[in-house]
C-alpha cells in the first residue's frame, strides 16, 4: 500500500486532482471517497468524467443512488454511486451495475469497498475547521490523502498526481 498527501488549494485544484486520478484507471477500478459534506468529493469525480470524455454532467448522485455515464469513445463508462444511504456491499451489488467494465466512483464507500474488490483507491478529503460561515466553502484549500490497496495499485507512482495538480 502507498499513500501521498497533498494540499488542494481551490476547486479548479481538485477537478485537477480528478482528471489525474482518471489517467491512472482502467476499466474494472474503484475509487473510493471520503469526506465530510462539501469536502468536495463531486468535484473530483467531475474532473474525473470530464478526463474519461463520458456522456452527461457528472452531478451528485445523492438521490438515486447511482449514476452510469457512458463512454463517448472507446475508453470506459464511469459509474458514480453514493453509498450515503446504503447499508452493506449487498445493497450494492443489487444494483446490478457492471463494475468490470466501468471506472467506479463510489462516494462514503470505505466501509463497504473490501467486500466489493481488494484493489482500490482510496482519497480521503478534509475540508478546514474554524472556517466564517460566509466564506466560500469550495474555494477553501483541502487536505487530500490518497491510498493505493491491493496488488493492481503496487507500482503506481501517486508522487506524480501531487505534481501535476
Amino acid at each position: 500500500m502507498s499513500e501521498v498527501q497533498l494540499a488542494v488549494n481551490d476547486s479548479a485544484a481538485m477537478h485537477r486532482l480528478g482528471a489525474g486520478l482518471a489517467q491512472l484507471c482502467e476499466a474494472g477500478d474503484v475509487v473510493v471517497l471520503t469526506g465530510e459534506l462539501g469536502a468536495g468529493k463531486t468535484t473530483l469525480t467531475r474532473g474525473f468524467g470530464e478526463e474519461l470524455g463520458v456522456r452527461g454532467t457528472v452531478a451528485s448522485p445523492t438521490f438515486v443512488i447511482a449514476r452510469t455515464h457512458p463512454a463517448l469513445g472507446d475508453g470506459p463508462a464511469l459509474i458514480h454511486v453514493d453509498a450515503y444511504r446504503l447499508n452493506s456491499a449487498l445493497e450494492l451489488d443489487d444494483l446490478d451495475l457492471d463494475l468490470d467494465a466501468a471506472i467506479t466512483v463510489i462516494e462514503w464507500g470505505a466501509e463497504m469497498v473490501s467486500a466489493l474488490t481488494s484493489n482500490w483507491l482510496e482519497v480521503a478529503i478534509e475540508r478546514p475547521t474554524g472556517t466564517p460561515a460566509d466564506a466560500d466553502e469550495l474555494e477553501q484549500p483541502r487536505r487530500v490523502t490518497i491510498r493505493a490497496v491491493g496488488e493492481r495499485w503496487q507500482h503506481t507512482d501517486l508522487a506524480g498526481i501531487v505534481a501535476a495538480i
